[in-house]
Formats: C-alpha cells, sequence, structure tokens
C-alpha cells in the first residue's frame, strides 16, 4: 500500500491529527477485521517517524526516515505480531487465512503474540533514538497476545519509556484484558458504508463485489481478499446443506469440507443463523441475499428459542475451532445440531 490511506478512513484520520499536540503513550484503534485498521496504523506510524511531515499529518515520502521506513528497518521502529502473520503476504494481514506450512516446518506458526516478543521490546526502548525523535511500537491484533504476552505489555503500558508510543489494533476489545483497556487511549474505526465499501472494491477489479462484500458482512479488505481466492465452492456446499437441511445431507457435506478451515466453515454458519434471525424479527437479510427464499423458509418454521441456542451453539464452537480433534467429527456435530435445530 502507498501512502495514501483508504477512502472511508480519511474523516478518522484527520480526527487523528488532533492528539498529535498532546500524543497519548498508548492508542488502541478498534474495529471490525477486514477494514484496513493495519495499515491505517502503520500510516501514521510512518507520519510519527517522518522527519519533514506534511501539514495534512500524512509522511513525506522523501525523508531518509520515511526510506528506512519502507525497507522495513526504521531503528526507531517496531513492529509486533504473531509468527503466522510474518509467513503471509502484507495484504489481507486481518483476515483469517489459513497459513501455509513450508516443507521444512515442522510446526504451524504461532497465531499468538507471545512473552518474548513483548521481551524483545526492553533494549529498544531503553536505547536513545536515533535522531531525538519518537520511539514507535505496533502491535496487532492486541487480542492475540496470550496471557503472559498480556501480563508483561501491561507493566510497560504502567510506565511507558518516556518518548514512545504505542499504537495497538484490535478487532475485538471484549477479548482484552480490562487493564490494559484502561491504560490506552481508544480510537475508533468505523466500517465503510456498503456503498462507499462497494465502489472501492470496483476501483479494484473485483469481480461479483456485491455478493463478496455482503458475505464479508461488508468488510472491504475481507471481501478483496475472499474474491482473489476465487474459491465459492465449498462455501455453496455448505449454504446448500444450510438451505436444505438434513441429517444424511450433514453427514455428507461433513466429510467433503472437513479439509476447509474450520473457523471459516464456523464463520459461515454464524452468518447464516444471523440472516435467519435477522429475517424472522425484521424481515432483513445482510449476509446472503441470493438465499432469500430459503432463508425466509426457514424463519418461518424455526422457533425462536431454537434459533437462539443455534447461534450460542455456533459463537462456542468458533473458541476451538482452530484446535479440533478430529475436524471430520467437529464438523459432523456442528452440522448435525444445525440439522436437529431446523428439524
Amino acid at each position: 500500500m502507498s501512502n495514501s490511506i483508504y477512502p472511508w478512513q480519511e474523516s478518522s484520520w484527520q480526527q487523528l491529527q488532533l492528539l498529535r499536540q498532546r500524543m497519548p503513550h498508548a492508542i488502541l484503534f478498534h474495529g471490525a477485521a477486514g477494514i484496513g485498521k493495519s495499515d491505517f496504523i502503520e500510516r501514521f506510524a510512518q507520519g510519527l517517524l517522518c522527519e519533514a511531515v506534511l501539514p495534512d499529518g500524512h509522511a513525506c515520502g522523501q525523508c531518509a526516515s520515511c526510506g528506512w521506513f519502507s525497507q522495513q528497518n526504521h531503528p526507531d521502529y517496531r513492529r509486533v505480531r504473531p509468527e503466522a502473520l510474518e509467513d503471509e503476504p502484507a495484504e489481507g494481514e486481518e483476515g483469517d487465512g489459513e497459513v501455509k506450512k513450508t516443507a521444512k516446518s515442522t510446526k504451524a506458526p504461532s497465531k499468538e503474540i507471545k512473552i518474548e516478543q513483548i521481551r524483545n521490546l526492553a533494549d529498544f526502548m531503553n536505547i536513545s533514538t536515533h535522531r531525538q525523535g519518537l520511539r514507535v511500537v505496533v502491535l496487532y491484533p492486541a487480542e492475540a497476545l496470550n496471557m503472559p504476552a498480556s501480563n508483561a505489555l501491561l507493566k510497560t503500558l504502567e510506565e511507558p519509556p518516556p518518548g514512545t508510543v504505542f499504537l495497538l489494533a484490535s478487532n475485538s476489545l471484549d477479548r482484552l484484558l480490562p487493564t490494559i483497556l484502561s491504560r490506552c487511549r481508544k480510537f475508533a474505526l468505523p466500517m465503510p458504508s456498503h456503498a462507499e465499501a462497494l465502489a472501492w472494491l470496483k476501483t479494484q477489479g473485483v469481480p461479483d463485489a456485491d455478493s463478496w462484500l455482503r458475505e464479508q458482512g461488508g468488510a472491504p479488505l475481507a471481501a478483496m481478499a475472499q474474491a482473489e481466492v476465487g474459491n465459492r465452492d465449498d462455501l455453496e456446499v455448505l449454504l446448500q446443506l444450510l438451505a436444505h437441511p438434513s441429517v444424511e445431507g450433514a453427514l455428507k457435506v461433513a466429510d467433503k469440507l472437513q479439509k476447509v478451515p474450520l473457523s471459516a466453515q464456523v464463520s459461515w454458519l454464524q452468518r447464516w443463523l444471523y440472516d435467519v434471525f435477522s429475517y424472522k424479527l425484521a424481515g432483513n437479510i445482510r449476509y446472503y441475499p441470493r438465499y432469500q427464499k430459503e432463508l425466509a423458509s426457514l424463519a418461518g418454521k424455526i422457533h425462536v428459542i431454537r434459533l437462539l441456542a443455534a447461534i450460542k451453539g455456533a459463537n462456542e464452537r468458533r473458541a476451538t475451532a482452530d484446535h479440533p480433534l478430529s475436524p471430520k467429527l467437529f464438523l459432523e456435530d456442528m452440522l448435525l445440531e444445525y440439522a436437529a435445530c431446523c428439524a
């Protein structure tokens, strides 16, 4: 990404500049996944380090500091994120993409931010800055901090080193320690309007942009990342079962989709159940409007108590989807439970 920010972030960028005169030691940017939070805070970090910052707060892109930043070797900048994200391309960092193992790897890269990564900041924060400017630490997603890392970061935030700014990003504030939340200035990054996100996706040449955008809950970067994969076949297999639930179908689909990332499949089910619930209450469909007929039929048949139980069950499964004992059994249990709910 260039020094520019996304179109839907312009007003947030202008609002953020008001903080520069009395810069907090830690800012926590929060909002939905897939809207560009990590790009936004890295652009802000570059602006804080720039030696000839522009009047609008953007980095000049020409000074020595900007040169170091673009080459990812600025002496006064550190980025902390899980190993799993370090092994992925820069685009789509906020998504839930499956991490590919190399032939030499013995285990999947960690999806957590570990205490060693926080401890490694100690030397960085205890030496003088390169040109007597700020020292900037970017950390995301903050909910990836495991408990030891969270406690280590908390100690640093309680006694922040002078001249150091922490920029954190989170998709889910309720997964962070209240004590960390209390030590940060919170800054909300809103979801773009559907029209604004759709217009941007079309400028990026994304085919069938409206469907991708709806299926990703209006998050444009998540929609683009999914569109680039270009395969909706697995999603359609699951949606066909959800539209026409049966025990036999549940077993067949679980067998067919057992190698598809479970976290993605649970998310698809959660969105489907949201649409059923939303249609039942208000006649609205957010994620899968092309299945309006089937969603309306289910909404008319299913009892609201059963529907709420199914939503609760899907939410609980999301927490364990990354570490199942058996993907096939996990799917069978999830889909059979859904089929029973709709019976």
